[in-house]
């Protein structure tokens, strides 16, 4: 179960509370620089696993989890903070929701355990870190000019949300009629 990628993965939940107190604090440059470390944590553990073989089942299962414990702390808190519309959290955690309960229905129903992560998913998690650490760096630096460009990445998020979780319900629906 130990592993140098496992470690990363849970440098990266251990970092949420620092996170969520620097954007409580107004601290935003802090809270990008530590979005972005994370974020390089995630990239970092999969290619150390891939390349030394230190991969494992419990690293696949919570590697998913860290990343949705730190993107949800930091929306919420740039929610409640002002810095993203509301209608943003909705699309994402909405996607997330979504995706949870089709996963919890092919846990509870069938023998179906492989659920991998599809490119529009990572494509969408993408997207959420670099929109959030660009939302932190506009609001650090007062940069109008990257916040504007964070306006349009919220419209490419809420794509590539529909599009993974369309994409994600659409695999469920043939391993199941494939089954049938």
């Amino acid at each position: 179960m130990f592993s140098i990628p496992n470690l990363f993965t849970a440098l990266r939940i251990l970092a949420t509370p620092f996170i969520l107190r620097a954007l409580a604090e107004g601290h935003f440059i802090l809270g990008g620089w530590l979005v972005g470390i994370a974020a390089f944590t995630d990239l970092l553990d999969g290619a150390v696993a891939r390349r030394f073989g230190g991969e494992t089942k419990f690293g696949q299962y919570l590697d998913p989890i860290a990343d949705k414990i730190l993107l949800s702390a930091v929306y919420i808190g740039l929610g409640l903070g002002g810095a993203v519309p509301k209608w943003l959290l909705v699309v994402i955690f909405g996607r997330d929701l979504w995706i949870l309960g089709l996963s919890g229905l092919a846990l509870v129903t069938t023998k179906y355990r492989e659920m991998q992560p599809s490119n529009w998913g990572k494509a969408s998690t993408y997207a959420q870190v670099m929109t959030a650490v660009g939302v932190l760096a506009g609001n650090g630096y007062r940069d109008e000019a990257l916040l504007l460009v964070c306006t349009g990445l919220f419209w490419i998020i809420t794509f590539l949300a529909v599009m993974s979780a369309g994409d994600y319900t659409w695999r469920g629906v043939r391993w199941w009629l494939a089954r049938r």
